[in-house]
């Protein structure tokens, strides 16, 4: 069963916990089946790299590792500060995320079905 994880990829957050406390940074990815993030400029880890080609040779590249998504919350749009992320079904049928800090609408998770 995969996890439910409360930010998506292109999303703004905020680390909560960990050594990078307080980071902020976009979603570059999620993996759903995990429950972990990874997140721009957060995780930096060290990868020994082989040599493919002479276009990518050999050494030690820095990237970013993945994080529990459970160590981030989404930024809040308004304010800033981090925030929940709830759902709000509108009149249309289609639901939104939004900040439970300010109200603010994110964005439309999905469109109302025509037949309906």
């Amino acid at each position: 069963m995969a996890n439910i994880v409360h930010v998506k990829k292109g999303d703004q957050v905020v680390v909560i916990s960990g050594k990078d406390k307080g980071a902020e940074g976009k979603v570059i990815s999620v993996d759903n089946k995990k429950g972990r993030v990874f997140v721009e400029g957060v995780n930096m880890v060290k990868k020994h790299q082989k040599a493919r080609t002479q276009n990518a040779p050999a050494g030690i590249i820095e990237r970013e590792g993945s994080i529990d998504a459970s160590n981030v919350m989404l930024k809040d749009p308004k304010t800033g500060k981090p925030t929940r992320v709830g759902y709000r079904i509108n009149e249309d049928g289609s639901k939104s995320r939004i900040a439970k800090r300010s109200g603010e609408v994110i964005d439309t998770v999905s469109k109302a079905k025509k037949g309906e």
